[in-house]
């Protein structure tokens, strides 16, 4: 093919140009402008109640005890009336499965509600804004201060500012901690200026991670580190509710002044005033249409209906509505009806599913839970010619009371059992460990009531370890393995646990 007589002189004019691209964008620091409607009165009552439960339910007392507690050290998760031990981590995966399915439902039906409204980083975020308003003013007083040279007013506000929010992070990362330490043994500890070492790592690491997220970093966690932003428009579609501009009611937008009747100028409703941006805790701008950055707040909606006020348009040129909807004009009824479409009543259909076992599930458990363990030695020959098989069994007490315990082992003839309770909780290393327990005071006292009652004693709450020695005559049974069954049963409640075990009789 030929070349054109121009083509090598054209292509050594173009100019090739270098650019960098930066992996991090430097951004200006957003400041909020303090708004007040519909949706921010809910996001406060949201604020409310969610903090009133943060704070206030370690110091609720349930009997003698704290009401909500997962204590780590005794490994017992008291969930009011609830006991709940390691081994019941199943109830916690069902109720982390649910909080997900709900989570699904609630955004495929209206959004990013839990962002804007119920989210801890949005919720603190929201109280640290206000001390800041409270200390340094309103979003021009606090540009204006951020600008100014540092002075002594500047610095005593600044100072002021900061140790507020240092002491609500701290009273925060205690309060976390009240919720794993009983939490008036905590306070106890704290003004005798006590506290252990984990305790003090993990007030001060929450306390941290509060005066940081909230304070400094703000929308940067919603925008760069939740994962839930990235993921989320694959639960969206075209009925999911969310903070949405009629850009055919708002566009060509402009200003004007309040007297100018709306398209009197062939403009739209839209002054184009950017209060939305002003309020909008990531600093988006809403009228570019959704944004991953939008947590679903309705900021912009309340100031927009404002400004609609003022000027005397009809409210909800920002406002939450679905894309059908605005895209075919429907009415509020109409897109109400697409609510319940089949995926909203899929994941409400799994999500009752999973509530109503769960709960079945925790009206059938037994209340008490019971291991077994063979003892190190295997099987051994007696001095008075039986053969002996030894077993560790713990019985655990998931009630506020205490109960007794009848044991039974069954699957041989001529079967003779033996118990002896221990004092300590934890497994002992060998029989020794366990007999050297047994010659405590507490122990005997134990004993003497559970010969009293012929039943096993244990405690509200608590687990003890048995050793139980099963014995046979020798040669009554041939050599190997024998299937035996332990039943337990609670004299309170009548329930039975049964646990299977083998007993073995060596060779001759």
């Amino acid at each position: 093919m030929k070349e054109t007589p121009g083509a090598k002189s054209a292509e050594k004019t173009i100019p090739l140009n270098e650019v960098v691209i930066s992996l991090y964008e430097a951004q200006d620091k957003v400041y909020p402008r303090s708004v007040s409607g519909f949706f921010t009165k809910w996001r406060w009552v949201m604020i409310w109640l969610t903090q009133l439960f943060f704070y206030g339910v370690p110091w609720l007392d349930w009997g003698s005890r704290q009401a909500l507690l997962f204590n780590l050290e005794t490994k017992r998760f008291y969930i009011f009336n609830l006991v709940l031990y390691p081994q019941d981590l199943i109830y916690l995966t069902a109720i982390l499965i649910i909080s997900a399915l709900s989570l699904f439902l609630f955004t495929a039906i209206a959004g990013r509600l839990w962002c804007g409204y119920a989210c801890p980083q949005t919720v603190y975020t929201e109280i640290f804004l206000w001390i800041e308003r409270k200390i340094e003013g309103d979003r021009a007083a606090r540009m204006r201060l951020d600008a100014a040279d540092m002075s002594s007013k500047k610095f005593s506000r600044k100072a002021a500012k900061h140790f507020v929010w240092i002491a609500f992070a701290l009273w925060t990362g205690f309060t976390f901690v009240g919720y794993f330490t009983p939490i008036r043994e905590l306070s106890q500890s704290v003004l005798s200026l006590n506290l252990g070492p984990w305790e003090t790592f993990w007030i001060c690491f929450y306390g941290f991670a509060t005066y940081g997220n909230a304070g400094f970093m703000r929308e940067q966690v919603c925008k760069y580190m939740c994962p839930y932003a990235r993921f989320q428009s694959a639960m969206f579609d075209d009925d999911t509710l969310i903070v949405t501009y009629d850009e055919a009611r708002g566009e060509p937008r402009g200003g004007r002044s309040r007297k100018v009747e709306v398209n009197s100028k062939e403009l739209g409703s839209c002054i184009d005033c950017n209060l939305c941006v002003q309020v909008c805790p990531t600093g988006i701008d809403i009228r570019k249409g959704l944004q991953y950055e939008c947590i679903g707040c309705g900021a912009c909606a309340d100031v927009c209906d404002t400004v609609m006020d003022k000027m005397g348009y009809e409210r909800g040129l920002v406002k939450y509505s679905t894309q059908n909807a605005v895209d075919n004009k429907w009415t509020h009824k109409q897109m109400l009806q697409r609510i319940l479409r089949p995926r909203v009543l899929i994941y409400s259909a799994v999500l009752i599913l999973l509530i109503v076992s769960l709960l079945a599930s925790l009206w059938l458990r037994t209340p008490f839970r019971v291991n077994v363990v063979r003892d190190g030695v295997i099987a051994r020959m007696t001095d008075d010619g039986m053969i002996e098989n030894v077993y560790r069994l713990q019985i655990m007490n998931g009630t506020e009371s205490t109960q007794h315990f009848k044991l039974n082992v069954s699957g041989l003839k001529d079967l003779e059992i033996e118990t002896k309770v221990a004092k300590n909780k934890k497994p002992a290393k060998d029989s020794k460990d366990m007999n050297r327990a047994l010659k405590s005071e507490d122990s005997k006292n134990i004993e003497d009531e559970e010969n009293e009652n012929k039943a096993i004693l244990v405690k509200p709450a608590e687990s003890r370890w048995i050793i139980v020695d099963l014995k046979i005559p020798d040669g009554t049974e041939k050599s190997g393995s024998h299937k035996i069954k332990f039943e337990i049963q609670a004299l309170e409640s009548k329930e039975t646990i049964t646990e299977k075990s083998v007993f073995l009789v060596p060779r001759q």
